[in-house]
């Protein structure tokens, strides 16, 4: 597939998952669906969902390090600045050539270009938080949250699935 077509794919999943509101409680079920999806299949993850800078729910799972968490911690960042999924800005960034540097402004310690931020989308308001998870290759874990924002808002994952590579 195309980088073309996985960035058009992915910015239609942006379009789709979209809430009509969120707050703690949203917070809390969401994250509690995806540690035990994650459970059940064994993925090693840590999931956050955030408000902002705001963390809501944090669930670290076994396997995870110290290296998990500032993998969330710089693909949140990279969600709530560019106002747009880790994983799509990923695919603009391979489109373009190159990638993050300070000679564009981008610490890549503070953020990253990779799979695995979806941003908390709430209709009429905008982009106002982000779900992260960090533990398995990057695409896997995008399509984990995709997969795991289609169950909550009640959406039929097969409809918004990323297309086979």
């Amino acid at each position: 597939m195309s980088l073309e077509t996985e960035i058009a794919a992915v910015s239609r999943q942006e379009d789709t998952l979209k809430f009509k509101s969120f707050n703690e409680q949203d917070a809390w079920k969401l994250g509690t669906q995806m540690h035990d999806a994650a459970t059940k299949a064994g993925h090693p993850f840590l999931i956050e969902i955030r408000l902002g800078a705001r963390q809501l729910f944090v669930s670290a799972l076994a396997g995870t390090s110290q290296d998990n968490s500032e993998w969330v911690r710089r693909k949140a960042n990279s969600v709530l600045r560019f106002q747009k999924s880790s994983y799509r800005l990923g695919r603009e960034v391979a489109l373009r050539g190159g990638g993050f540097d300070l000679s564009r402004g981008i610490d890549t310690m503070t953020y990253a270009e990779h799979g695995g931020g979806f941003p908390i989308h709430v209709i009429g308001t905008g982009i106002v938080g982000a779900v992260v998870v960090s533990g398995i290759p990057q695409r896997d874990d995008h399509e984990f949250v995709v997969e795991q924002l289609a169950i909550y808002l009640k959406m039929d994952h097969a409809s918004v699935k990323l297309p086979a590579e």
